[in-house]
């Protein structure tokens, strides 16, 4: 996958906000939000194996991506259960790190829980347990953030 691909990918998470919010009403929000993925590498400096972030340049089927989507309320008033809802794009799988303690969805955001307790058909339309690689968003929700306050969410994928 070459590196126009992640661009447009860390782009497009910049628009990722309240799930239910329409774009027009997101420009209006006191919530900026910017998005990001860098890839996890292994390195090797002075005879230490060390892990670095670097911009993805280009990423091959089991590189570790790592997205991030930084907020921040700009406005002079508290936002309450601000939601920010972000599609896994479909050539990455949700890292097992992390994966069940996470809001996810399995059907395109049509409903949401926690890993373990989502099922998903099998190929003979049986249900089975949802594993990291049926994720099709992770989702969070803010409950109170301050005028001028900032974080960031992340999560970490694999190429596939």
């Amino acid at each position: 996958m070459k590196a126009h691909w992640i661009t447009a990918l860390a782009a497009t998470l910049a628009f990722a906000g309240s799930g239910s919010a329409a774009l027009a009403e997101q420009a209006a929000s006191p919530m900026q939000l910017v998005g990001d993925v860098k890839v996890d590498k292994q390195v090797i400096e002075n005879g230490q194996t060390k892990h670095v972030l670097v911009a993805p340049d280009v990423v091959v089927p089991g590189d570790r991506l790592i997205f991030s989507t930084r907020y921040r309320n700009t406005g002079a008033e508290p936002v309450k259960d601000f939601v920010v809802t972000n599609p896994l794009p479909a050539g990455v799988m949700l890292a097992d790190s992390g994966a069940a303690v996470q809001t996810v969805s399995v059907d395109g955001g049509k409903s949401w829980g926690k890993l373990p307790t989502l099922t998903v058909a099998d190929s003979q339309g049986a249900k089975r347990p949802a594993q990291p690689g049926d994720v099709t968003h992770v989702r969070w929700t803010l409950p109170l953030i301050a005028p001028g306050a900032s974080g960031t969410l992340t999560y970490n994928a694999i190429v596939r």
